[in-house]
């Protein structure tokens, strides 16, 4: 199965998210996890995971602490909905968009301006996505198991794929079952580094020099919005082309 590119995971690329606003997206997965399953990690599986993402990304404690109670009021500013606008970038590079609001028609004309001004075209809702699947991805240091029992750990558990990179696991499984596998990964090998959604593509566009400079002004732009929490798309560059953009 092919690797989407997911834009928010090319750190080495440059850091072009600052620290706030990663607090300010993991703030809001954790009032939207409270606002499902209630405040208490011990039985709300989702809103443990995401207190993991939150740690490892070393997010305060205090402000793990703010969010939990804020999930738990009724300040209507905090009644986030989950949307998705799906789009093409230079090069016809397919691209979905996931945010997170209060307002979802101040969100659609910022994400629809920002495509516009960077080269790219927002499609209508389905014009994308088709050609992705999504799916849960749960990440593990590999310093905590052996490549042979992850690998039979996955096989054992019907995980849809296996990937691994120079220090990590990602192993990707059925959106249902991610945060069960989650918590049976941390039983048997230890605490994971991160739980998430994410969208994959089995095909990949390969992208040269000049169309990766626009595409990641337009990625760039798309994930300094506010209210943008992930961003994906199905291109890979080349470790050459990466170098000479960092």
């Amino acid at each position: 199965m092919g690797r989407a590119f997911e834009f928010r995971k090319a750190r080495k690329l440059k850091r072009w998210s600052a620290m706030s606003k990663i607090f300010t997206r993991l703030g809001k997965d954790i009032v939207m996890a409270v606002k499902e399953n209630g405040p208490d990690p011990s039985v709300n599986s989702k809103l443990r995971a995401v207190i993991q993402n939150a740690k490892t990304a070393n997010m305060p404690k205090e402000n793990i602490e703010r969010a939990i109670k804020k999930g738990e009021g009724n300040d209507p500013d905090l009644n986030y909905e989950e949307v998705r606008y799906e789009g093409y970038g230079p090069e016809g590079i397919a691209i979905i968009v996931e945010a997170m609001t209060n307002n979802k028609n101040r969100t659609a004309a910022e994400i629809r301006s920002i495509f516009s001004k960077s080269g790219g075209n927002l499609g209508e809702s389905g014009s994308v996505s088709f050609g992705f699947k999504r799916f849960g991805a749960i990440t593990l240091e590999k310093k905590l198991a052996s490549e042979e029992d992850i690998f039979e750990f996955v096989v054992d558990n019907d995980s849809k794929d296996l990937e691994s990179n120079d220090g990590e696991y990602i192993i990707y499984c059925e959106q249902a079952e991610l945060h069960n596998l989650n918590e049976k990964i941390i039983s048997q090998f230890g605490q994971t580094t991160s739980v998430e959604l994410v969208w994959k593509s089995d095909t990949l566009i390969e992208v040269e020099k000049d169309t990766a400079e626009k595409l990641f002004k337009l990625l760039n732009s798309l994930e300094d919005n506010e209210d943008v929490q992930v961003v994906s798309s199905n291109f890979e560059v080349s470790e050459e082309i990466l170098a000479s953009l960092t």
